[in-house]
């Protein structure tokens, strides 16, 4: 059987100042595993404020590499260093931010975490931000955590004070359900228990820190695990050559094994486990392959070959969430679900709870703010199947992509799909929309007007639905405000409530379309993320965008509903071109100028409705 020896990923962490970089670099120094003219550097080198005398090493520059982080004297992004320990065995140190700013970069290195080791300042003691990190790798399947508390020299190393944190450390660790915690006392600045055994803490008896990384030994083999293959790429080569190239993250494959393509559910045999150089007789987790099956199946990139039929499509899942952006998460607006080399749209429904870093209560939330941790509610637009999280990182965890910026907004970890993801069936009917249109005379459309408070929007919407309702069209208007008296009674006017707002609105929409309606929409709706998620909820020709350009001094003097006033006096923190910015359209499918002749404008749009 073939077997790979495992890398340890470690992951540093803990609070700003508590020495994380100072230990990393001790550990390379004293590994023999820092180039000579590296620690040439870290000797000639001083960064402001530094009482490190020239000529010994300063720690701590070996690991921080930006420019900044030595401005700052703090570690920004995540700096990665290659250790060999004693043993032989290799070693690839995470050195995560250990400031509250950049959970985000933490969380990104303990996504393949081993062993974390945390550090706390024994003069400082716990700190929220010491729980937060023990939490994400918690999430992030991190189940060897040492406690290393640091600057034991700055409290004459006192046993009772080393006690007091590792139990409050230890406590948090239990309720996380972390498997095995360490605890060592330690100085990154004189070397006691890092590499070495110092004479300063005769009470400690157990492990060095670099003893207790080489006594390491991996928990469960994920050789042992069900075989999860993702495709990244499908190789063509000549002799009809076609192969399916990947990692395999779980489990193992040989010639002859059955295989199940989860995403549709067809089967084959694999022929050959294809490497450079020649074929292989096994292939386990951690190796690069490239599969031939025995028949030619449909297998794109981003499709998961298993080896059963336990892994199902899904489109609901329950998971627990990092959200890493400075924008709130707005459950109804529409993002990108990035897994492995699949990205699909996704939306979150629902913000089930907030968890309490400190107390480990689950708070009921209906947002998530920057660096917060929550269990969420994620619909894919289509079914994709994920394993829970605890079985494969990799086919278990997921970024959300803001699909405006690109930015990466969050990390997942599904916790298992939702029954009703299995559960609720589309039922197709012979009476369909091609029929109803039939019945109609005319085809179902939506035009979704946007504007400002006070643009016009519900005044054109009328002014055209009365111009085709005398031509016989059948016509509804959704206004904003009337859908905020009866299905939208709930919803305030924060971001995450105006993202639901547009989805509950254009799922109504829809529908009324299928029905043979054309719809009118006019509804400030003012991001574009939220109007581009209902834009994609229809086919094409069916959503049209119409933007009603109107100068704010303009509706403000108009202000029929008497917003802008109330915005005025401070009475309307979240008005729209007041206290809430709104985002144009980039490329709308139709403007009309709300100062502009109405019958003009009505009269444009009902052109378009009509294809003339």
């Amino acid at each position: 059987m073939s077997t790979i020896t495992p890398v340890l990923h470690l992951v540093t962490c803990g609070s700003v100042d508590d020495g994380k970089s100072t230990l990393i670099g001790r550990l390379l120094v004293e590994t023999e595993s820092v180039p000579v003219d590296q620690l040439e550097y870290a000797r000639r080198t001083r960064r402001g404020g530094s009482t490190i005398p020239l000529g010994e090493v300063d720690y701590s520059l070996l690991t921080d590499g930006l420019e900044a982080e030595r401005e700052q004297g703090i570690t920004i992004d995540v700096a990665y260093r290659h250790m060999n320990l004693p043993n032989g065995r290799r070693v690839l140190i995470a050195d995560a931010p250990g400031h509250e700013q950049y959970t985000r970069n933490m969380a990104v290195a303990a996504s393949n975490g081993d062993v974390a080791v945390l550090l706390v300042d024994a003069a400082r003691g716990v700190r929220p931000q010491t729980h937060r990190h023990l939490t994400v790798c918690a999430l992030m399947g991190v189940r060897t955590v040492i406690i290393a508390v640091n600057k034991m020299d700055l409290i004459d190393y006192d046993h009772a004070a080393f006690e007091e944190i590792v139990g409050t450390v230890r406590t948090s660790a239990a309720r996380l359900d972390v498997e095995e915690v360490l605890a060592i006392p330690i100085s990154a600045y004189t070397g006691d228990n890092v590499t070495a055994r110092g004479t300063s803490m005769p009470w400690y008896h157990g492990p060095t820190l670099l003893e207790a990384l080489q006594g390491w030994q991996p928990g469960a083999d994920p050789q042992d695990g069900p075989f999860r293959f993702p495709v990244q790429y499908v190789v063509r080569a000549e002799g009809n050559f076609r192969g399916y190239a990947g990692t395999v993250v779980s489990g193992s494959v040989r010639p002859g094994d059955s295989i199940v393509v989860a995403d549709s559910g067809r089967t084959a045999v694999v022929d050959r486990v294809v490497v450079y150089g020649g074929d292989l007789e096994e292939a386990v987790a951690g190796q690069a392959v490239t599969l031939t099956l025995d028949h030619e199946v449909d297998i794109t990139r981003g499709d998961v070959i298993v080896g059963d039929t336990q892994l199902q499509p899904a489109d609901r899942f329950s998971a627990d969430m990092v959200w890493l952006s400075e924008e709130p998460l707005a459950h109804g607006r529409s993002y990108l679900l990035v897994s492995g080399a699949r990205s699909i749209p996704a939306t979150v429904t629902n913000v089930r709870s907030r968890l309490d870093v400190v107390t480990g209560h689950e708070d009921a939330a209906r947002i998530l703010e920057m660096n917060e941790i929550g269990r969420v509610e994620v619909a894919t637009d289509r079914p994709i199947p994920m394993d829970p999280y605890s079985i494969s990182r990799d086919t278990g965890g997921f970024l959300l992509v803001d699909r405006v910026t690109a930015d990466t907004v969050a990390a997942g970890l599904t916790r298992h799909a939702m029954r009703r993801a299995f559960n609720v069936v589309a039922h197709s009917y012979d009476v369909d929309r091609e029929a109803r249109q039939l019945l109609m005379g005319h085809t179902g459309k939506v035009l979704w007007l946007t504007g400002l408070p006070g643009s016009g929007k519900s005044t054109i919407a009328d002014a055209a639905v009365r111009r085709l309702h005398a031509l016989g069209v059948h016509t509804y208007v959704l206004d904003g405000d009337n859908v905020r008296m009866g299905l939208n009674k709930d919803l305030g006017f924060t971001p995450e409530d105006r993202a639901e707002n547009v989805r509950r609105v254009a799922e109504v929409a829809k529908l009324m379309m299928d029905a043979g309606i054309v719809v009118f929409v006019a509804l400030v709706s003012p991001f574009r993320a939220d109007r581009r998620a209902a834009k994609e909820l229809f086919g094409a020709g069916d959503f049209l965008e119409v933007y009603v350009d109107t100068p704010v001094e303009v509706c403000a003097e108009r202000d029929p509903k008497g917003l802008y006033a109330k915005a005025a006096a401070g009475n309307l923190p979240n008005m729209t071109g007041a206290g809430q910015g709104y985002e144009a359209p980039e490329h709308p499918d139709l403007i009309l100028h709300g100062t502009g002749d109405l019958d003009a404008s009505a009269e444009q749009v009902a052109r378009v409705v009509l294809g003339e």
